[in-house]
């Protein structure tokens, strides 16, 4: 069983799979830069950075629906 010296990079220099050499950047992933306060799409309570869009309240009034006082509108495309 071996002994731990250290790092990874005391055995081998950081690398990809073909063999070149990476550094480290600000950002490595594909998305937007998340990691200030300022970037973060975060919500607290019932506060939001991005509040969701308004209610869509057009559309067909159904017939047929006995007592309900919810779901009693059609939306979408209905020719």
């Amino acid at each position: 069983m071996g002994k731990e010296v250290g790092d990874a990079k005391v055995y081998a220099t950081p690398h990809t799979m073909t063999g070149k050499a990476v550094s480290a950047s600000t950002n490595p992933g594909s998305g937007p830069d998340r990691s200030d306060a300022g970037t973060v799409n975060m919500s607290v309570g019932n506060i939001s950075r991005y509040p969701a869009p308004a209610a869509k309240t057009t559309g067909i009034v159904t017939r047929g629906n006995g007592a309900a006082t919810k779901g009693t509108i059609a939306r979408g495309p209905m020719a």
